[in-house]
Formats: structure tokens, C-alpha cells, sequence
């Protein structure tokens, strides 16, 4: 399977953590609720990489490459605290689009910070998303 089959699964599986998160975090604190979730990504993933990977790959590991991969773990907590607690206080319908401005974010800071070039097509996909946004939530 290609990048954009995996993307479609990744997007079908955000949606339904959506929808499940709601269901999961109506009567209780969410962030108790992202321990929870975050707890059986750990164990699944670890899981997963276990048996998936070989002693190179853990030898092949940069203190740069480690770096970054702590730092951006940091930064999925942080966005599922702040995903879940939208969750018990908002509609699906709206937070979710909300969620989805980090696609518009992320094109933005990786021109900044990674230098890559948007084609036009991505510059209005962007603007796009940013705007549908804007109508969903109003």
C-alpha cells in the first residue's frame, strides 16, 4: 500500500477516535480519559515495534533523531489533552474541523521551519481548510 492508502486509514481511524473519544469522555475528567487512551497506545505500539523491529534499529537510534522524537511526543500529549478536554466541552462537528486547522499549520511551519515549497494547489488546499473551518464553527 501507497502513502495515500495508509493516510486514508489514518484519517478513517482519527475520525472514529473522535466519535469514540466523545462517547468515552461524556462522564468523566478527559484527562483521565487521555491517560487512558494514551495507555493502550503505549502498550500497542510498543507491541507492534517489538515485533516488528530488528537490534539495528534500536542501534541506529541518533540522540538528534531521539531528540525529536521526545519532542514531538510531547506534543501529541499535549494536543489530545487539548483534544479531549474540546471533546467534553464541544461538538464532534466543531472540534474536530478545528483539529484539522493543524493541516494548515503544519503546511505553514514547514515552509518556516523545514524549507520546503508549497505549489499553489497546496496553498489553496491550505486556504481551503482554513475557511471550511471558519463556516463549520460559526
Amino acid at each position: 500500500m501507497n502513502w495515500l492508502g495508509w493516510a486514508l486509514l489514518s484519517a478513517f481511524f482519527a475520525a472514529l477516535t473522535a466519535i469514540l473519544g466523545k462517547i468515552g469522555v461524556a462522564d468523566m475528567n478527559p484527562n483521565l480519559a487521555t491517560a487512558i487512551r494514551t495507555t493502550v497506545i503505549l502498550v500497542f505500539t510498543w507491541g507492534i515495534a517489538l515485533c516488528t523491529s530488528d537490534r539495528s534499529d534500536w542501534t541506529a537510534l541518533a540522540p538528534r533523531s531521539g531528540f525529536f522524537l521526545v519532542a514531538s511526543g510531547l506534543m501529541t500529549g499535549l494536543s489530545w489533552l487539548c483534544y479531549f478536554r474540546a471533546l467534553k466541552l464541544g461538538d464532534v462537528s466543531k472540534v474536530a474541523p478545528v483539529d484539522k486547522l493543524s493541516v494548515a499549520l503544519a503546511i505553514i511551519l514547514a515552509v518556516i521551519f523545514l524549507g520546503e515549497r508549497v505549489k499553489t494547489q497546496e496553498a489553496i488546499g491550505a486556504a481551503l481548510i482554513i475557511l471550511g473551518v471558519v463556516v463549520m464553527v460559526k
